[in-house]
């Protein structure tokens, strides 16, 4: 599948593309009045991401967390001289990586501002991105439509429900949208009203 320009305003664009067994999305996001972008999560099918890389101008690329299926493309986009960033309770989970992660910073890509969440709970370390003027959220596993990431793999339940109560429920407009790491878009407004299900069933 090649990438196709998923969202777009008079400031910035996202391309998406899904890759590998486990139908990743990876989403580049860039601003129209330089050209910048960077990628999100380095996932798999190396070819195509270097491609979309040198196609869109990318400087960079920041993952969402350190499950293996979401850096499988890591070493390569490295050793094609592009900087890797994760959180520091993640990036064990990489074999390399160049930059930490770190909580409530912004993130410039030409002239947008991309500011950072820490929302652990998938994994210790996992990090959300919030588009500064614009309602878009890229959840990475925390939150998909009709629930939380699995918590089987390092995982905490409880941490998890917490994160997506209080630092993006509590946080965004309801038409926020959720750009998440497999499957479909969702918004904020959408899955907020199911919380209290999510913690019933407990996943």
């Amino acid at each position: 599948m090649s990438d196709t320009l998923h969202w777009s305003d008079t400031r910035a664009e996202i391309h998406k593309i899904v890759v590998g067994p486990f139908e990743n999305n990876v989403f580049v996001l860039r601003c129209r009045e330089t050209g910048e972008a960077v990628l999100l999560d380095a996932a798999n099918e190396h070819e195509k991401l270097l491609a979309l890389c040198e196609r869109l101008n990318v400087g960079r690329v920041l993952e969402t967390h350190g499950h293996w299926d979401h850096i499988q493309a890591v070493p390569a986009v490295r050793e094609a001289g592009y900087r890797v960033a994760v959180t520091a309770e993640d990036a064990g989970m990489l074999d390399s990586y160049d930059d930490l992660l770190e909580d409530e910073s912004v993130i410039e890509v030409g002239r947008l501002r991309l500011h950072t969440l820490l929302t652990p709970g998938h994994t210790p370390g996992s990090m959300c991105f919030a588009l500064e003027g614009a309602p878009l959220l890229f959840s990475g596993d925390t939150l998909f439509p009709g629930g939380v990431g699995n918590t089987e793999n390092g995982g905490d339940f409880p941490t998890l429900i917490t994160s997506v109560e209080d630092r993006l429920f509590a946080a965004f407009d309801g038409d926020t949208l959720v750009l998440p790491g497999h499957g479909d878009d969702t918004t904020i407004g959408t899955e907020r009203p199911h919380l209290q299900e999510w913690i019933d069933r407990k996943w």
